[in-house]
């Protein structure tokens, strides 16, 4: 059976890492939490009090970090490691979503993570979510999806997530960074979040969780079959 790419784009918090991590699991592919990526450049940056003004230190700092993922098999969860130190649980907090957009709008930053990215989907048979998959790292994927949900529904959903953790935020503070969020993805300069022309738009602010996975498995699955016919065609 051939294996395709499934790229998953969308706004923060719109429920598309949850999903793709869902439908990863059901096609047996592997998942990639670019976000994660992400946060965890952006922690380092934090800790290690890197200047984002300074071209050398950011290209110092970068060639200092590694980020792995672990399959957490009692949790079932993809767990994210930062230079071999667990960082699943810290990159999620609010301090860290302050920054991250800043963070991530650094050229030197998304040249260094893209590149990486890019060598885990090689062999394909991957989910990968984020802001510029199916833009900038992969434009080739088979599957392109552009995920949105009101805005309100987003803050009231990131809120829940912070809560399972502990963190007890304002809903008014959580909607005001994602405001800021998606108007510095969607305008900065380097890879800026948008809709590849050729993405599959769900807006899932009404649907439950077991219908935006089956929608992209049922997509995949076609997907799939139109790579498989293709090949017995030629």
């Amino acid at each position: 059976m051939p294996k395709i790419i499934v790229a998953i784009d969308g706004y923060s918090s719109c429920g598309k890492s949850t999903t793709a991590k869902q439908v990863a699991q059901q096609l047996n592919y592997a998942y990639i939490d670019t976000g994660a990526m992400y946060r965890a450049v952006t922690l380092f940056f934090i800790q290690n009090h890197i200047s984002v003004s300074n071209p050398r230190e950011i290209q110092k700092a970068l060639s200092d970090i590694h980020i792995t993922f672990r399959r957490h098999k009692e949790k079932g969860t993809n767990d994210t490691f930062l230079n071999g130190l667990y960082v699943e649980d810290e990159i999620r907090k609010m301090y860290v979503s302050e920054q991250v957009s800043t963070i991530s709008a650094i050229a030197d930053v998304r040249h260094a993570l893209v590149a990486q990215q890019q060598r885990m989907g090689k062999s394909r048979g991957i989910v990968m979510d984020g802001r510029d998959i199916g833009t900038v790292v992969f434009p080739q994927a088979e599957l392109k999806i552009f995920m949105t949900a009101d805005p309100m529904i987003r803050a009231q959903r990131r809120q829940l997530e912070l809560l399972e953790k502990g963190e007890l935020i304002g809903i008014a503070e959580i909607a005001d960074n994602l405001k800021k969020r998606d108007h510095i993805d969607t305008t900065r300069a380097e890879s800026p979040l948008r809709q590849a022309e050729d993405a599959v738009y769900i807006d899932n602010s009404m649907m439950t969780l077991d219908e935006q996975v089956e929608m992209v498995v049922r997509l995949a699955d076609e997907q799939i079959g139109l790579v498989l016919r293709d090949r017995e065609n030629n």
